[in-house]
C-alpha cells in the first residue's frame, strides 16, 4: 500500500473511531426498529456483503453474494425474533471505495456483521477500520495468507488461504507435468501477488528454476512479459490473479508463440477465463481452486440446495456461492442465539461449528478456517472441467 493511501486509511478510522466514541451509550446498536425496551431483542438488524458487484472480475463475488442472499431469505422466512436487513456495498475492488464504504456502512448503516470483503485488498485496506468499529466478518472469497497475520479479532474467512491453494496447484503441476523450469506472473494487486508469492515459494522449495514478472492491473499490452516468458522457455507458467487479466495474458502468450502448460488460482476459475482467452488458446489451462463446483452431478443434500440456488438466483451455483450461503450462516447462528450487537457476533463466532455446504464450519483463534481443501480443473473442449482433488486430480489429453 503506498503512503498516500495508507495516510488515508488510518484518517479514515480516526474518523470512524470519534463517530463510534459519539454514539458510545448505544453499545454499537444495529440498525432496524427495536422489539421493545430494556433487553429486548431488535425486531431486526442490518448485516452487509462487499464485493465486486459491477466491475471487471464481479463473476466471483456475485455468486457469494446470491449464497448469502439466499441464506437470510431463507432465515428471515422462518418468522424469527429478529430478522436480517443485507446490505449490498459494491466496492469494485477499488480498495479506496471500500474504505469510503466501511465507513458509511458502519457509521450511518449501523451494520451489526459483514459478509466479505470479497477480494484480499479491499480487505486488507478496511480491517482496521472494522476492528476498530468492533464489526465482524466473515469473507467467503478473500485468500491473501497476510489478512490472518494482522492480529484482528473481529477478522474471519470460510476459505483456504493462498499459502495452501498455492502450494496444492504446483505440487499438482509437478507432478503431471514434470517441469524442469518455471516463470510465474502476476499484476500488481494484493491477491495476485501474494498467491504468486506462493507459487515461486512452493518451485523454489521442490528445487526447480523459476522467474518471476509482473505487470500494472490496468495495462492491456503484456509484450514485454511475454518476451521475457518466450525467452525463458519455460515448461510451466502459473498466473496469480483475476480471470479479466488471466484471459488477456493467455491470449497474448499465446499469440506471442509460448506454448508451455498455463496454470492459475481461484481468481481465474469463470468460464470468461476461456471465452477472454479463446476457447483454442486456453485449451489445457489448469486452475485450482480451494472450492468444489460445479454441482451437476451433486447428490443427496448439496444437489437439493443447488436446486434452491437455482430457483433462488436464475443461475447454477459456481465459485464460492457455497461459501457465501455458509458465510451468512455463521453470522445467522449467533443472531439466532440471541446476538444482535458486532462484540457479541463476534464472541459466538469464537465458538461457532456446523456442518456447511462447503465445508465443516469452525474457526481457528485467528478467524482461519479449520477446514479447507484444494481442487483442480482444466479447460477441455472450451468448457472447465473438474479434475478432483490436488493430490488426486489427473490431466486429461
Amino acid at each position: 500500500m503506498s503512503r498516500t493511501r495508507l495516510v488515508g486509511a488510518l484518517a479514515l478510522v480516526a474518523t470512524a473511531s470519534l463517530t463510534l466514541s459519539a454514539c458510545a451509550g448505544s453499545s454499537n446498536s444495529p440498525g432496524g426498529t427495536t422489539g421493545g425496551s430494556g433487553g429486548d431483542a431488535p425486531a431486526s438488524i442490518k448485516v452487509g456483503f462487499m464485493g465486486d458487484l459491477t466491475g471487471e472480475n464481479s463473476a466471483i463475488v456475485i455468486p457469494p453474494r446470491n449464497g448469502a442472499k439466499m441464506a437470510i431469505d431463507e432465515y428471515n422466512k422462518s418468522n424469527p425474533k429478529t430478522k436480517i436487513e443485507l446490505v449490498e456495498y459494491d466496492s469494485q475492488a477499488k480498495t479506496e471505495q471500500a474504505t469510503a464504504l466501511t465507513q458509511k456502512a458502519l457509521t450511518q448503516d449501523k451494520i451489526s456483521a459483514l459478509i466479505g470483503p470479497a477480494f484480499s485488498g479491499e480487505s486488507k485496506a478496511v480491517g482496521a477500520i472494522l476492528e476498530q468499529g468492533k464489526i465482524p466478518s466473515v469473507s467467503p472469497s478473500a485468500t491473501n495468507p497476510g489478512l490472518a497475520k494482522n492480529n484482528w479479532t473481529f477478522w474471519h474467512r470460510v476459505v483456504a488461504n493462498d499459502d495452501d491453494q498455492g502450494p496444492g496447484i504446483v505440487n499438482f503441476l509437478i507432478s503431471a507435468k514434470s517441469p524442469k523450469k518455471a516463470y510465474v506472473l502476476s499484476d500488481d494487486q494484493e491477491y495476485s501477488v501474494g498467491i504468486a508469492d506462493a507459487f515461486e515459494k512452493t518451485f523454489k522449495d521442490k528445487s526447480i528454476p523459476v522467474d518471476r514478472d509482473k505487470f500494472a492491473k490496468d495495462a492491456s499490452d503484456y509484450s514485454s512479459t511475454v518476451n521475457k516468458v518466450r525467452a525463458a522457455n519455460p515448461d510451466v507458467v502459473v498466473f496469480g490473479g483475476y480471470y479479466a487479466q488471466g484471459a488477456r495474458l493467455i491470449k497474448q502468450l499465446r499469440d506471442g508463440g509460448v506454448k508451455a502448460t498455463f496454470a492459475t488460482g481461484d481468481g481465474s476459475l469463470d468460464i470468461q477465463l476461456v471465452t477472454g482467452a479463446g476457447a483454442a488458446q486456453a485449451e489445457g489451462a489448469v486452475i485450482g481452486c480451494p472450492c468444489k463446483i460445479p454441482f451437476d452431478t451433486a447428490t443427496g443434500a448439496l444437489k437439493d440446495w443447488a436446486t434452491k440456488y437455482k430457483a433462488a438466483a436464475g443461475a447454477d451455483p459456481a465459485i464460492y456461492a457455497t461459501e457465501g450461503y455458509d458465510a451468512a450462516t455463521a453470522i445467522i447462528k449467533a443472531v439466532q442465539a440471541g446476538n444482535t450487537t458486532g462484540e457479541k457476533i463476534n464472541e459466538f463466532l469464537k465458538t461457532v461449528s456446523f456442518e456447511g455446504i462447503s465445508k465443516p464450519i469452525k474457526f481457528k483463534a485467528n478467524g482461519e478456517p479449520e477446514a479447507n481443501s484444494i481442487f483442480v480443473y482444466q479447460v477441455v473442449g472450451g468448457k472447465i472441467k473438474l479434475l478432483g482433488p490436488s493430490a488426486e486430480a489427473k490431466l486429461e489429453g
